[in-house]
């Protein structure tokens, strides 16, 4: 009487339990699966950050910085430290097109799907849609200064001192001038002027000096400096300013240079 009693009631605990533990599972997958949407959310939310306010990664797609940058080379640049430093010769800057620097381009039409992935991407620092809308220059010429080519020597000189800059330029020769273009400026306010390393490959301020610009950059296009090459990883490692190069550079042009 006791086992026929009692034998039924043993499938209906094995139910509850049964039922009690696929709920069980749900909710530690739901759990698990809240938690990696968490973690997603707010790794996109930090590396968006950090690409606003601090590093930005672009592509090279020109020789005009070699050896120093090679084509495809993926750099990173430095948003924050030039908004509290400002800038200094040698830098090597990325920077909006002043207007007409880069020739004008028509864009392939992409899918969405193309679009929303690269947009993706590029929150994370892996992809970098607009480098093409950029360029990168070395920094000559600050506010102010006087910078001329060439001397009698083929250097460039900056408020009357002359530079020494084969340590990082690309040239035809040994010989040759550090520009195969003469050239007198005043940098004005606000204003770089600024030059490739593959100096006789590079559309640089010299040679936009009749567009509206003048040929020098406002200091508000300037997106920040790089500072590391980051791609492909036997390139891997920090960049030189090459501050060395401009100590004896005075801060300021003598009055009988300035223009």
């Amino acid at each position: 009487m006791t086992t026929e009693q009692t034998a039924p009631a043993a499938p209906a605990s094995s139910s509850r339990s049964g039922s009690a533990g696929g709920r069980d599972r749900r909710r530690g997958w739901l759990a698990f699966l809240r938690d990696v949407i968490i973690i997603v959310l707010v790794a996109v939310l930090v590396s968006f950050l950090v690409k606003t306010f601090l590093v930005r990664s672009f592509y090279i797609p020109s020789g005009s910085m070699e050896d120093t940058l090679l084509v495809n080379d993926r750099i990173l640049v430095d948003e924050i430290t030039p908004r509290f430093g400002g800038y200094e010769r040698g830098d090597i800057v990325v920077f909006r097109d002043p207007g007409g620097w880069l020739p004008a381009r028509t864009e392939p039409p992409r899918s969405v799907l193309v679009e929303a992935l690269d947009w993706t991407l590029s929150l994370v620092g892996l992809s970098a849609p607009d480098s093409d809308d950029h360029l990168v220059k070395r920094v000559i010429g600050m506010p102010g200064d006087h910078v001329v080519c060439c001397n009698d020597l083929g250097q460039i000189t900056v408020n009357d001192q002359a530079i020494d800059e084969s340590a990082y330029l690309k040239l035809p020769t040994p010989d040759s001038p550090a520009s195969a273009d003469d050239f007198d400026v005043v940098v004005p306010e606000d204003r770089l002027w600024v030059l490739g390393d593959n100096r006789y490959s590079s559309k640089d301020s010299r040679y936009n000096q009749d567009q509206p610009g003048k040929g020098f950059v406002p200091v508000e296009n300037v997106v920040g400096r790089a500072f590391l090459i980051t791609w492909p990883f036997d390139r891997f490692g920090t960049l030189d300013f090459h501050h060395e190069v401009f100590e004896s550079v005075p801060d300021e042009a003598p009055a009988e240079s300035s223009k």
